[in-house]
C-alpha cells in the first residue's frame, strides 16, 4: 500500500500516531484486506477501502511452473508493467524475486527484461507490494532484488523497502541485492548500508573484452574499477560478495575462461554462483557437461562455487527472463 498517502488521510482525520503503524502490522502479516484489522475502528477501516487501495499494483495475471514456482504480472496505476516470482524449496525456503524497475534501461544482451522497453523506477509500495502480494498467500522468508531492473539506479527506495522486509518476515541476513556493476549506487552500498543485506555482482565473464558485449554497462564501469568496489564491501563488512555468472554455450563456459575467472576472484571476497542459462532466444545454454567441468577449475582454485538450482523455467519465471509475456 502507499504508506505515504495512508499516513496523511490518518493525519486529516486527526488519527492518532500510532495508527499508521498498526495497518501496516496488519498489512506485514499478509492480510488481504482493512477489513480484517480488528484494532482500527470500523469506521475507519471502511473509510481507508474508499481512501487508500490495499495495493499500489494491480494483478493482472499469475502463472504456476511444474515445480510450485509462482510468476505474479502487475501493472501499476499508470500502466507499467512488473513481474515478480516466489520460489518454492524442498526445505521449505519461500523465497521471493523482487524487480525494481519496470523493465531496465542496462540492455544486457541476454536478459530477456534488457529486450523490453525500459518504464521507470519502482516506488517503495510498488516494491513492497510485490512481496505483501506473496505474503497473503504463505509465509515468506528469503528476497532477493533480482527480477526486472538494475536495483542501483533506484537504490534508496531499494534500501527502504528492504529495511522494512523483516516486518514481514524477511531478515536483513536473508535479503540479497544484486548489480550488474553500476558503480555509483555500488558504492553508496557499499558507504552507507550498515545493515547485514547481501551484495550480489552480476559478472558473467571473466575479461573486460568479452564482458562488454554481453554486457554495455561494462564500457562505462569496467570491471577492475566494479571488483575493488566488492572488494571493499568485503573489507568494510566482513561479508562475501556472491557472483552471478550465467553460463553460455561457446560464449563464455570454455576451461580457459574457468581459469581466468579463478585468477580474477579473490576466494576470501566472492563465492561463485553459476547459472545455467534460460532460453530467451538470444543465446543456447551450456550443457551439464561444460558446467561440471567450469565448476571443477573453480573448485581446484578453491574458490567457493555452486550451481544454481533453476525455478519456473516453463513459466519464463527463471533467471533472465522477466519481460512482462
Amino acid at each position: 500500500m502507499d504508506r505515504a498517502l495512508l499516513q496523511r488521510r490518518l493525519t486529516e482525520r486527526g488519527e492518532p500516531a500510532y495508527r499508521a503503524e498498526q495497518v501496516w502490522d496488519w498489512a506485514a502479516r499478509g492480510v488481504t484486506g482493512y477489513s480484517q484489522m480488528t484494532n482500527l475502528p470500523g469506521e475507519l477501516r471502511t473509510e481507508l477501502e474508499g481512501e487508500v487501495p490495499f495495493s499500489t499494483l494491480e494483478l493482472e495475471r499469475e502463472a504456476k511452473a511444474s515445480d510450485g514456482t509462482v510468476k505474479a504480472l502487475f501493472r501499476t496505476q499508470g500502466g507499467h508493467a512488473v513481474e515478480a516470482v516466489l520460489m518454492r524449496f524442498r526445505d521449505g525456503r519461500r523465497s521471493v524475486c523482487l524487480s525494481s524497475q519496470s523493465g531496465c534501461p542496462l540492455t544486457c544482451r541476454f536478459c530477456a527484461t534488457g529486450q523490453m522497453r525500459f518504464g521507470r523506477n519502482l516506488t517503495v509500495s510498488e516494491i513492497l507490494d510485490q512481496a505483501l502480494h506473496f505474503r497473503r498467500t504463505e509465509p515468506i522468508d528469503h528476497a532477493v532484488f533480482m527480477g526486472m531492473g538494475e536495483p542501483m539506479l533506484n537504490l534508496e527506495p531499494v534500501l527502504e523497502a528492504a529495511r522494512a522486509l523483516p516486518d514481514v518476515g524477511i531478515t536483513w541476513r536473508r535479503t540479497t541485492i544484486s548489480t550488474v556493476g553500476w558503480l555509483p549506487g555500488l558504492r553508496r552500498f557499499v558507504d552507507e548500508v550498515e545493515e547485514p543485506i547481501r551484495l550480489a555482482f552480476s559478472l558473467h565473464a571473466p575479461t573486460d573484452e568479452l564482458r562488454g558485449e554481453l554486457m554495455p554497462v561494462n564500457e562505462r564501469f569496467p570491471l577492475a574499477d566494479v571488483l575493488a568496489e566488492c572488494s571493499r564491501y568485503f573489507e568494510l563488512r566482513r561479508r562475501k560478495v556472491f557472483v552471478e555468472y550465467v553460463m553460455l554455450r561457446g560464449v563464455n563456459d570454455r576451461v580457459e575462461q574457468a581459469r581466468a575467472l579463478a585468477k580474477l576472484l579473490d576466494p576470501r571476497v566472492f563465492k561463485v554462483n553459476l547459472i545455467p542459462y534460460n532460453p530467451t532466444g538470444m543465446y543456447e545454454g551450456s550443457s551439464p557437461k561444460a558446467i561440471a567441468a567450469f565448476k571443477n577449475v573453480l573448485g581446484s582454485a578453491r574458490l567457493p562455487v555452486t550451481v544454481r538450482l533453476t525455478r519456473g523455467r516453463d513459466i519464463a519465471a527463471a533467471c533472465g527472463q522477466l519481460a512482462a509475456g
